[in-house]
């Protein structure tokens, strides 16, 4: 995969961060959605596949990009498919930290020291060019205005901005509601988009979701909610590795 092209981790970064503040919008679910992110970019590229609820990898060969390349190999380790809610809600210890620098590397962002209480050291972030952010929330803001159809990797990143919360702050107040509702609405596009939002989502309301069930046959009562068996814990999922900067508190 060439690095000509922004992935869907940090392009759902850049939308996330705060122009002024340099801190993230929604840091805890934001974490989970670069997990989920990933997978998705690695789907995009041929690499992976949704199999029901779960994530099987059809073609190991690497990306190019090391980072989604550490993910790619995880999964293939693995050695079977893996439900998307224990992927993603499995420890991904830095992975923020390593996109925040990644964008550094790039010039996309500028790292700002600071200080913490006057004594703990911190590290906001700034974009060195906010037009970037601008064109990338433009496409989520021409798919909400026509309703055409998205391509793939945009509705993925509206499924992913409204999975981890980013609606409130893509589109304020009450201004925005409406918005806010069509930003929702994109999921429907983009079936693995989907799968992984709804991993997002389930992972944030602590339910590690059971397979995806068909409509209970006439004549058969469906379990309810309270019949759910217990979450099935995420094996076996290393911890991404720390990466320079990660020696440094970041302010979110």
């Amino acid at each position: 995969m060439g690095r000509s092209r922004r992935t869907l981790p940090e392009e759902l970064l850049l939308l996330a961060l705060d122009p002024t503040t340099g801190t993230t919008a929604q840091p805890q679910s934001l974490d989970l959605g670069l997990a989920g992110a990933q997978l998705v970019e690695l789907a995009l590229a041929g690499r992976i596949a949704p199999d029901g609820d779960r994530i099987a990898v059809v073609a190991p060969r690497p990306t190019g990009d090391p980072t989604l390349d550490c993910a790619l190999e995880l999964l293939r380790r693995r050695g079977a498919p893996v439900r998307a809610v224990n992927w993603i809600g499995g420890p991904r210890l830095g992975l923020r930290q390593t996109y925040l620098s990644h964008l550094e590397r790039c010039g996309m962002v500028h790292a700002v020291e600071g200080q913490m209480c006057g004594v703990l050291p911190t590290t906001r972030y700034q974009a060195t060019d906010t037009a970037i952010s601008r064109e990338i929330k433009a496409r989520l803001d021409s798919a909400i205005r026509t309703g055409v159809p998205p391509d793939p990797r945009t509705a993925a990143l509206a499924a992913l901005a409204h999975a981890v919360g980013l609606g409130k702050h893509l589109y304020p107040g009450n201004e925005g509601r409406s918005s806010r509702s069509r930003l929702r609405d994109l999921i429907r596009h983009d079936p693995m988009g989907g799968l992984v939002a709804h991993a997002v989502m389930d992972v944030q309301n602590g339910a590690a979701a059971q397979p995806r069930r068909s409509p209970a046959p006439a004549g058969r009562q469906a379990a309810g909610p309270g019949a759910r068996p217990a979450p099935e814990p995420a094996r076996g999922v290393p911890a991404q590795p720390r990466h320079g900067s990660m020696a440094r508190a970041a302010v979110h």
